[in-house]
Formats: C-alpha cells, structure tokens, sequence
C-alpha cells in the first residue's frame, strides 16, 4: 500500500498565542499546526507581528511567519499568497475571526475556512455603528460568496447552524471540536471559603464585569466570597476600575497572565467559574475548568457555550444577568449539586483530546486535497474527450467526480 504523501499546508490566522491578545482560537490553531507538523505535514503558519516576536521561527515542526498589524495582516498575507512567498501550498486553511484573508482571491488550491463563531453580536461591541455595520456585511454577506465554493470547518454545532443562516451549505461544514491538554499535576485543594474563577482574554465582549457585578449582589449575603480573574487585555484598566466602582475591587485578584501551571492551581481552587461572554466558538476554558471538577456558568445565547455547557448535567446556563446571579447563588450554596456537575463535567472533558482534533484534521484536508485533484483530473479528461470527438466543450458544464462517477454541474 502506498503510503500518501505529506501535504503543504498554510494556516492563516490574525494571531499567535505570543501576541498580547492571543486566547484560545489562536491555542486552536497551533495546536493543529503541531498535530499536522508531527503527521509529516509542511506546515507553515502566517500571522500578525508584534513587538518583540521575529519575522520568521520555527515552533513544534511547524515554520511561523509574522507581518503586518491587526488590519495590513490581511495584504500581507494576500501579496505573499500570490507572490509565492509563503510557498506552493496544496491547501490552505483561512481562519475567519470576523472577516477571512481573502485567500480565495490569491490561489488556485483549495482553501478551507475555519470559523470558531459567527461575529452578529460582538461587532456592535467592539466598534462604532458604521464600522460593525461594515464588519457584519463582510462577514455575513461577502464573504459566503467569495468561498462559495470552499468547505468550511467550526468547534460546535450550533456555529454550524448560524453558518448555514448565512447561505454555507451544511454539506460543506464539518465540526471539529477542541481538544484538551491532560491538566499539569497539582496539589492545590478547593478553597475552604467560596471562590469564583473567571478565565479567558480581558477584552469588552467577554464582559468579565457580569462576573464583578455577580460578586457586588452575592457579597453581602457570602462572607468570604472572592473573585479570580485570569487573563490579560487591553480592557483590564475599565475592569479594575468597574471593581472599585462596584465596591469589590478588595474580594477581587486579578492576576493577569499566568502560566499553565499557575492556571491550573487556580482553577483547582475555584468553587465555579463563570462565563459571561456575548459569544464563545466552543467555550476551552470551559472544560479546562472541568478538568479540576469545577462546573460553569455561561449564557445561553452565547452560542458554543450552551454545547460545551450542557444545562443542568456539566454547569448552568443563565438568560441575562439576574440568572447569572441566581444560579451562582444556587451552586454556592448547593454543594452537592455543585460536586455533582464538577464530576460529570470531569467525565465529558476527558472525551475531548487534541490527538482527535488533529486526526480530523489531517482527513479532512487530505480528502479536500483528493476531491480537487479529482475535479481537476475529471475536466481534463473531459476536455480531451471532447477535443478528440471535435466536439467544443461547453464551458457552462463543469465535470465533477460523484460517488465514484461523474457529474456535470453548472457553473
């Protein structure tokens, strides 16, 4: 049996997880990257530069390469594309965090694009009227149009339901969840006082001040309630100042970034964690948490939240505010039901591995790889038929290959 070649793949994704705003779509994707490294893959991985990081590193088998800011990172990538610069790639993976990389327009392999989560509600978060307006027309009508013809993967089903709202033909989707990392060994015990977690970047459609503001309502009626924050952002100014004007600011650590270590001894103190976010592709911290028996309290409109989340059996899922407090006051003082969602919540993560996640991948791309191959081999047969016969091609048919045979489709 032959054994199949390695692939060349480009990733394009906004970030690493060295850039100051990194979190865990950019984990996502360098962990594919390593995954498809390690299975004999030519991985190269195009992404923003910031201060400090080189142009060019190699990291776990796979070659980063760094240009332009938080907007030219989409020209750099299309000229470089185009150019050769980043190579010959046999397929392309375009992440789509809002707005894809256009690749669509610079190759002529397939390109596969990944969204972690529709963007409807976080535009109006992060920018002005005009520019969400644009944003939302560019993700949601343009670019379903530009990468009509290009399969489509996310982290949860229910993205794969907004994605097919916005024309993607679920044919075309494939769901390939996160994986988790086995959690560092730690010897840390549950604090003996309630202690809530919140974990994740410290940017506005977080809204990591839903948790302080739980923490300002449940503190007089829980002595000893205190607050983790964990995480860094550029939003971590407004947020320390929304704890003292709330008047928590003493019960509240914010501890900025940490290592995996001190994360994970923080989490294993944790009573609960809560995840106030407008929308999650999947919700990674979600089951990092998990992993220490520690259930979550998200938001049900938070798209991939209410699947890593499942309600009532691994944490809670809230409607608005009041029901964030409402049900962190239940577990609070429930700690038998509190045991019980940790230990379930324990149980489903350990169903979820990185060695999955980049198993589905390199199928995936080897099978987009195969059937464009396929394509290509179909309309050149066909065109040498027809050139034999005499016969014109008729340029509005296009051969593709179907459950083995063939099937002319209309362009």
């Amino acid at each position: 049996m032959v054994e199949p070649r390695p692939l060349k793949v480009v990733l394009l994704n906004w970030r690493d997880t060295g850039h100051p705003e990194g979190g865990g779509s950019e984990r996502y994707v360098e962990n594919v990257a390593a995954g498809l490294a390690a299975a004999g893959h030519e991985v190269t991985f195009f992404c923003a530069a910031y201060p400090g990081a080189p142009k060019v590193e190699r990291r776990d088998g796979y070659r980063i390469v760094r240009r332009g800011g938080k907007f030219s990172v989409y020209a750099h990538a299309v000229r470089m594309l185009a150019s050769g610069a980043l190579g010959r790639p046999d397929v392309v993976v375009d992440v789509q965090n809002g707005i894809p990389f256009w690749s669509r327009l610079a190759v002529r392999c397939p390109v596969v694009v990944l969204v972690h989560h529709v963007h409807r509600e976080q535009w109006g978060v992060v920018y002005g009227p005009a520019s969400a307006r644009l944003g939302w027309w560019l993700e949601s009508w343009l670019a379903p149009r530009v990468y009509r013809r290009s399969r489509y993967v996310t982290v949860s089903d229910i993205t794969k339901t907004e994605l097919t709202a916005l024309g993607v033909g679920p044919e075309r989707v494939d769901v390939v969840h996160n994986g988790t990392a086995p959690a560092p060994a730690t010897t840390t015990q549950r604090a003996g006082s309630p202690r809530i977690c919140v974990l994740g970047r410290l940017v506005p459609h977080k809204r990591v001040e839903h948790a302080l503001r739980v923490a300002a309502r449940l503190r007089p009626s829980r002595p000893g309630l205190r607050v983790s924050v964990i995480g860094d952002g550029w939003w971590s100014r407004q947020l320390t100042d929304e704890a003292k004007r709330l008047g928590v600011d003493d019960i509240t650590d914010f501890l900025g970034f940490v290592d995996e270590k001190a994360k994970h001894e923080e989490l294993a103190r944790s009573w609960l964690m809560l995840a106030p976010s407008v929308k999650e592709g999947w919700g990674l911290t979600v089951v990092e948490a998990a992993q220490h028996e520690v259930p979550t309290i998200g938001y049900r409109s938070a798209g991939g939240l209410a699947e890593s989340i499942v309600d009532g059996t691994t944490g809670l899922l809230a409607d608005d505010l009041d029901g964030l407090t409402a049900a962190t006051d239940e577990l609070l003082s429930d700690e038998v039901r509190r045991r019980a969602l940790g230990r379930a919540a324990a149980a489903r993560a350990a169903t979820f591995t990185w060695e999955q996640t980049v198993r589905s991948w390199d199928a995936l791309l080897r099978r987009t790889v195969a059937e464009k191959s396929a394509e290509h081999s179909a309309r050149a047969a066909a065109m040498a038929t027809a050139a034999t016969a005499g016969e014109p091609l008729d340029p509005h048919r296009v051969p593709v290959p179907a459950h083995g045979g063939l099937f002319f489709r209309q362009s």
